[in-house]
C-alpha cells in the first residue's frame, strides 16, 4: 500500500473514531441531566477562572513593576548625586578619562553612604558611563554600554531621564532587565549615565504566582465540579426515582409509589405524583368493575334471550312453513318475522363473541391450513348476497400457500370483509387477493364503491358506527363484524388495516403470521391502489392498535383496523 493509501486509510480511522466519540458524548448529553449541569458549571466555571486569574496576575505584574521601577529611580538618583562628586573635578577628554570612570563605577557599585535615601527593592544592578559620540573619536566609556539599546541612548543624549524593559542575552540565558539612563554633569560636560537592573527576582515571583493561580484554579474546579454533581444529584435522583416508578406504573404495577421525604419542593412533586397515581389506581379500578359488570352484563343478556329467541324461533318456522294458506299480509309478516329473527340471532351471536373477547377468555385454535381452502370457504358464504346485489367476485388466490392460523376466525374475518365490499360496492367488481412470503400471509378485498369520505376513518372503529345511515344493507349485519375481526386479527398476532378515498373504493388488507408469535414488519401486499408516482410491491405498514387507542398510518394508508359496517 502506497504512502497516500494509509494516510487515507489512518485519516478514516481518526474520522470514524471521532465520530464515535461525538456519537457517545451527545447521547450522553441528552440523555443525562447531571452531565449538562457539571458540563456547562465548568465551562462557566473555567470562563469565569481565566478572567479572574488573568485579571488578578496583570495587576500583580503591574504592581510589582511598578515597585520596582520607583526602588530603582530611587537608586538612580542616589547613584547619579554620587558620580557627580566623584566626578566633579575630571575632564572626561583627557587622557585617562576611562580609568576615572571605572573607579567611579567601582565605587558606586562597593559604597553606601548613610545619609543617602534606602531602596531596598532595587536589588543587584550593573552600571555603565560614556561620554558618547565625540567629534575626535568614539568616546570614553566605562561598564557594559554595549547592552543600553541605542533609542534609550539617544534620549538620554538629548539630557532626558529614560527608561525601558530589554532581554539581555547573558551566557546564553535571556534576562529581562530594566535599564534607567540620565545624564551626569561634570565640569567639562556631561556624561550618559545607565543603571541596569535584571528583572530574574520579579520573573521568578510572576512565575510563582502564575503556577499558584493555575493550581489553584484547577482546584477550583475540581470543587465547583464535584459541588455542581452533588448539587444536582439531589435533584436528579427524585427525578430519575420518579422516571423508574413511572415506567412501573406504566406497566401494570399500580401500587408503586415515590418516598416522600422532607417538606421541599420535590417532596411536593413526590406528594402530588403519588395523589395522582392513587386517582389513576381508584379509576382504573372503577373501569375494570365497570368493564367486568358490563361484560357480564352483555354475556348474562345473551344468554337469557337464547331461551326466548329459540322459542319465538319455533312459532315463526311454523307460521313461515304454512305461509302459503296465510293471507297475504300475514304472509309478508311471516317472511319479515324470519328475516328479523336471523338478524336478531347474528347480533346476538356477535354480542356473545364481543363479550368473551373483552373478557380475554377467547382462545386460538390454530392448525396448519392451506389459505385458499379458507378464503374459498369465506366467499361461498356471502356469494347469495353478491349474486343479488349484481356484484362479480374476482378471486386470485393461489395454491400451496400454508399458514398456522385459526380457520375459522380467519374464515369469519374474510367473510366480514367481502360481505362490506359488496355492501359499499356498488354493484362494481370486488377483488379477493391471496399473498405470502416467507413470514407472513395477506388477504386484500378490494372495492370500487363509495369509498370513505375524510374524517371517517377516525369512526369506522367504533361498535354500531354506519357510514351511510341511510343505505339499505344486502348482508344484514348487526354492526360488530368488522369490530370482530379486529379481535380475531389481533389474536393471530397479525394486522388488519384499510385505505379509501372518495368515489375511488376502499381496499382491506388482513396481515397474519405464518407462524404462531411471530412479529410482523412488513406485509406481502400493497394496501394502497399502485400510483404513478409510487412504486408498486409491498410496503411497511403500522400493525393494528389495541382497541381505543390512537391510530398512527403512513401517509399512503387510511387508519389501520378500520370496520365499515
Amino acid at each position: 500500500m502506497s504512502l497516500r493509501g494509509r494516510l487515507v486509510r489512518a485519516f478514516d480511522q481518526v474520522r470514524r473514531l471521532g465520530n464515535e466519540v461525538s456519537d457517545a458524548f451527545n447521547a450522553v448529553w441528552r440523555r443525562s441531566l447531571q452531565v449538562r449541569v457539571v458540563i456547562s458549571t465548568l465551562a462557566l466555571s473555567t470562563a469565569v477562572v481565566v478572567v479572574l486569574g488573568l485579571t488578578l496576575q496583570t495587576q500583580i505584574a503591574s504592581q510589582t513593576l511598578a515597585a520596582k521601577e520607583a526602588d530603582t529611580l530611587n537608586r538612580a538618583d542616589s547613584a547619579r548625586s554620587l558620580l557627580e562628586r566623584e566626578l566633579a573635578g575630571v575632564d572626561p577628554d583627557r587622557e585617562g578619562a576611562a580609568g576615572d570612570l571605572n573607579k567611579a563605577l567601582d565605587r558606586l557599585t562597593t559604597v553606601s553612604t548613610s545619609d543617602e535615601p534606602a531602596s531596598p527593592g532595587a536589588g543587584e544592578f550593573r552600571a555603565a558611563l560614556t561620554t558618547g559620540p565625540r567629534v575626535t573619536g568614539p568616546g570614553v566609556s566605562a561598564g557594559p554600554i554595549e547592552d543600553v539599546p541605542a533609542d534609550l541612548r539617544a534620549y538620554v543624549a538629548r539630557g532626558t531621564l529614560s527608561r525601558k524593559y530589554v532581554t539581555i542575552d547573558d551566557a546564553g540565558t535571556p534576562v529581562p532587565t530594566l535599564v534607567i539612563g540620565q545624564p551626569v554633569r561634570t565640569a567639562n560636560g556631561e556624561l550618559e549615565f545607565y543603571l541596569l537592573f535584571p528583572l530574574v527576582d520579579e520573573q521568578r515571583t510572576l512565575g510563582l504566582v502564575q503556577s499558584t493561580l493555575i493550581v489553584s484554579g484547577l482546584i477550583l474546579l475540581l470543587l465547583l465540579a464535584g459541588i455542581a454533581s452533588i448539587v444536582t444529584r439531589q435533584v436528579v435522583r427524585p427525578i430519575r426515582q420518579a422516571a423508574e416508578i413511572a415506567e412501573r406504573f406504566a406497566e401494570g404495577h399500580l401500587d408503586e409509589r415515590m418516598p416522600v421525604i422532607g417538606e421541599d419542593e420535590v417532596a411536593r412533586l413526590g406528594e402530588s405524583y403519588n395523589e395522582m397515581a392513587g386517582s389513576i389506581q381508584t379509576q382504573f379500578r372503577q373501569l375494570e368493575e365497570f368493564g367486568a359488570l358490563q361484560r357480564r352484563f352483555t354475556s348474562d343478556v345473551s344468554h337469557e334471550l337464547r331461551t326466548p329467541l329459540t322459542t319465538v324461533r319455533m312459532a315463526a318456522d311454523v307460521l313461515y312453513a304454512s305461509r302459503a294458506e296465510l293471507l297475504p299480509a300475514l304472509r309478508r309478516s311471516s317472511e319479515l318475522l324470519v328475516a328479523e329473527l336471523d338478524r336478531f340471532e347474528a347480533l346476538l351471536a356477535d354480542l356473545l363473541e364481543i363479550s368473551r373477547l373483552d373478557a380475554g377468555v377467547a382462545e386460538l385454535g390454530a392448525e396448519r391450513v392451506d389459505m385458499r381452502g379458507v378464503v374459498e370457504r369465506a366467499v361461498e358464504l356471502v356469494r347469495g348476497i353478491a349474486e343479488e346485489a349484481e356484484t362479480p367476485l374476482e378471486l386470485d388466490l393461489p395454491a400451496g400457500i400454508y399458514a398456522e392460523v385459526d380457520p375459522r376466525r380467519v374464515e369469519r374475518i374474510v367473510r366480514n370483509l367481502v360481505a362490506n365490499a359488496i355492501d359499499h360496492g356498488e354493484g362494481r367488481p370486488v377483488e379477493i387477493t391471496l399473498r405470502a412470503d416467507d413470514h407472513a400471509v395477506a388477504v386484500l378485498v378490494r372495492d370500487h364503491g363509495v369509498g370513505l369520505r375524510p374524517g371517517e376513518a377516525n369512526l369506522v372503529f367504533n361498535r354500531f358506527w354506519r357510514a351511510e345511515e341511510s343505505r339499505a344493507r344486502r348482508s344484514g349485519g348487526s354492526g360488530l363484524g368488522l369490530s370482530i375481526a379486529v379481535e380475531d386479527a389481533r389474536l393471530h398476532g397479525g394486522w388488519l388495516q384499510a385505505w379509501g378515498e372518495p368515489g375511488e373504493g376502499a381496499a382491506f388488507r388482513l396481515t397474519l403470521p405464518r407462524d404462531p408469535g411471530s412479529m410482523l414488519v412488513s406485509s406481502p401486499l400493497p394496501l394502497a391502489p399502485d400510483r404513478g408516482d409510487q412504486p408498486a410491491g409491498p410496503r411497511t405498514s403500522v400493525p393494528t392498535p389495541p382497541l381505543g387507542w390512537p391510530v398512527v398510518v403512513e401517509p399512503d394508508e387510511v387508519e389501520s383496523g378500520v370496520e365499515r359496517t
